[in-house]
């Protein structure tokens, strides 16, 4: 296939990742962006390891996916030290290679005219992939944005690798037909510094302008479901189970509010290994809290158990939590926040960078923790879970922020200007 057979119907996008699937802050994000593309009267068709999305609109390639078993051994050969066999670069560019097969053929079968590539030329879990797009992307000038949630360099444990030449290359590359998309000013920053490649700052969005709707039947025993009192506090910890979140600190919290209360941890530890879960298990019973895991009732699709239990979204615990904690240390942006703020509940979250720079200037009304918990923390939670009008107050407030800066219109905006610049304006 040439450069001319690639060129591809402008109404066609195809998105690119790992995986596709679930409720990970990319796949997320990635449908918000195709729910706008197509209410602008763009097909958006998908290209991943794991993939949920239409199948008539789908294209899998395993090889894509940075569990798939090569890959995985790619990764253990490249990080934390600093010299590769020549076996690995031979394993990668044998499945570089696979996976720029996959890729020609996705754009030919779907007929793609632009490539909307998200994380996959950011971070590398998958190195291969990121080559074969580099590679594609030159070979054929297709017009792509490359959408960017976190970078190698924010990550400790790519910082020391064997494979610097291949980060240079593909993570990102600098490519004429490219755009770049990173979430937050400090991300556009670092880019710039790092690469010299401009970009334009996206931020993570929620659909503001269709507020949720009301729960539904099949949710009214949601607080049964996890166990927790009429006389209870729902305090909802909507993360993963992984050291960056400080969840050590939404522990610590519960325990100094002296209320009746479960802290409710909505998903598992994923592929980050169970230690830490460990460590909060251990906490959490020395400051005797209790921690509801719910991530075997909680998943991105509604239906049952082998043990007839009801498996909900996390949309469909979300009403009924009383506060919502989010103390990490370290975000790209911050999905829960936006959540949080989408489904009208009090947050408590860490300042963090990003909040600092990117979401606080604002003006949110959230119950702030600097790196541990205070007495002044405290107080304004307890305040906060005491005063129905205060509460009432700021959610209806953080409600119309989130909607002035953080909605579906802010990225059909910038959308608007992209089509305009690149007449890309559907016939």
């Amino acid at each position: 296939m040439d450069q001319a057979e690639t060129k591809g119907n402008m109404k066609h996008w195809g998105i690119v990742s790992t995986r596709l699937a679930g409720t990970d802050g990319v796949s997320l994000e990635a449908a918000k962006w195709a729910n706008v593309f197509q209410e602008e009267g763009f097909t958006c068709f998908y290209f991943a390891g794991e993939l949920d999305r239409p199948p008539e609109r789908s294209y899998l390639a395993p090889e894509a996916h940075f569990n798939h078993p090569e890959v995985q051994e790619i990764q253990g050969l490249s990080f934390g030290v600093t010299r590769r066999d020549r076996s690995l670069s031979q394993k990668v560019h044998e499945l570089s290679h696979i996976l720029k097969d996959h890729l020609y053929a996705f754009i030919e079968k779907f007929d793609i005219g632009l490539l909307l590539v998200e994380n996959a030329l950011t971070i590398p879990m998958n190195i291969p992939l990121g080559i074969a797009l580099t590679e594609l992307i030159a070979e054929t000038n297709i017009l792509t944005v490359a959408h960017h949630h976190d970078f190698y360099w924010e990550r400790d444990r790519f910082l020391i690798n064997a494979v610097t030449d291949y980060l240079n290359m593909a993570f990102p590359p600098n490519l004429p037909s490219i755009f770049h998309a990173v979430i937050n000013s400090h991300a556009d920053e670092q880019l710039s510094l790092r690469t010299g490649i401009s970009a334009r700052i996206a931020p993570n969005i929620m659909d503001f302008e269709n507020p949720p709707p009301p729960p539904d039947d099949y949710t009214r025993d949601v607080r049964q479901a996890l166990g927790i009192e009429n006389d209870e506090l729902f305090i909802l910890q909507p993360t993963r189970v992984v050291q960056r979140k400080g969840i050590e600190h939404a522990i610590e919290l519960v325990r100094r509010l002296e209320m009746k209360a479960k802290l409710v941890i909505s998903h598992d530890a994923g592929d980050e290994g169970l230690e830490y879960q460990k460590r909060l298990e251990e906490y959490a019973k020395l400051m005797n809290v209790d921690l509801v895991w719910a991530s075997d009732i909680v998943n991105e699709n509604r239906g049952q158990k082998e043990d007839g239990r009801k498996i909900y979204t996390l949309d469909d615990i979300y009403p009924y939590a009383d506060l919502v904690t989010y103390p990490s240390t370290f975000e790209g942006f911050g999905n829960a926040f936006l959540e949080a703020v989408y489904f009208r509940k009090p947050i408590v979250v860490n300042t963090y960078s990003i909040y600092t720079k990117d979401i606080k200037p604002k003006g949110f009304s959230v119950i702030e923790i600097d790196g541990f918990v205070t007495g002044a923390t405290v107080e304004k939670t307890k305040q906060v879970l005491t005063d129905p009008e205060l509460c009432k107050k700021m959610v209806a407030l953080n409600y119309e922020l989130g909607k002035e800066y953080f909605s579906y219109k802010k990225l059909r905006r910038g959308l608007k200007r992209f089509i305009e610049d690149h007449q890309l304006l559907p016939v």
